[in-house]
């Protein structure tokens, strides 16, 4: 699973030059889940990441790459959530190492999306998320309450990691967490469009595309994500042949 290698690098080039707090991943570090989603007003919050005004990005991408991701860990860039004083510039981003996929072309498709779709099931008691996928942002509302519990981006992240690895595809994980301003949140949800204009690729490369480049209407995207193209005719001929 090469597809989203040159988007990861991308990532990591709009990153090369913050410094970031690094954790290894230890189940015991997860927060407590409420097993559903919990609504924090706003007057219960001490403030919102990501908030409306604010620089806001949020996206998973996957490699087979073990030099991209090597091991499971949390990054964050900027302050932690006991030191952040109101609302701020959020990221959230996903970077997925994954094992040999079936060779069914389908049931790839499919797995990628049960990985991705993990997201929506960490509930972080005091840290009521909102996703805005056709939007690629992210809102999160973090509690006075859970503060002086000691919530912590190491938490957080721990927790999405332990509802990741349940899926077995999923060798290792790393979490990035971003609250500092300064960061191209702009290009971050260019990467993030990019990432699911990949994925839906895939889904068209199923159902069938031209062979023909000057007339598919996704060529663009085959042009500029490394293995697109081979993937496609890769497919072509499989059906050629039955």
């Amino acid at each position: 699973m090469e597809l989203y290698n040159s988007l990861i690098k991308d990532t990591e080039a709009l990153l090369e030059n913050g410094s970031a707090k690094r954790w290894d991943y230890s189940e015991k570090d997860c927060w407590t889940d409420i097993g559903s989603s919990e609504l924090v007003l706003q007057k219960d919050a001490a403030y919102e990441l990501g908030a409306q005004g604010k620089g806001s990005a949020n996206y998973v991408l996957f490699t087979s790459n073990h030099e991209l991701v090597d091991k499971d860990e949390i990054l964050l860039y900027g302050p932690d959530l006991k030191e952040i004083k109101g609302d701020v510039d959020f990221a959230r981003i996903v970077l997925l190492r994954v094992g040999l996929l079936s060779d069914d072309d389908e049931a790839v498709y499919r797995t990628l999306k049960d990985i991705e779709f993990a997201k929506y099931h960490v509930y972080p008691e005091g840290y009521m998320v909102r996703m805005s996928p056709e939007n690629y942002r992210e809102q999160v509302r973090v509690s006075k309450k859970a503060l002086k519990k000691g919530i912590s981006f190491k938490s957080i992240g721990a927790s999405y990691i332990r509802e990741y690895k349940k899926n077995s595809s999923v060798l290792n994980a790393r979490v990035i967490f971003i609250t500092k301003s300064g960061f191209d949140f702009k290009a971050m949800k260019d990467l993030a469009k990019k990432s699911n204009d990949v994925t839906g690729t895939l889904t068209h490369i199923l159902e069938g595309l031209p062979t023909d480049c000057s007339v598919c209407a996704l060529k663009d995207i085959c042009d500029e994500v490394e293995g697109m193209k081979e993937l496609h005719f890769g497919i072509g001929d499989k059906g050629a042949k039955k």
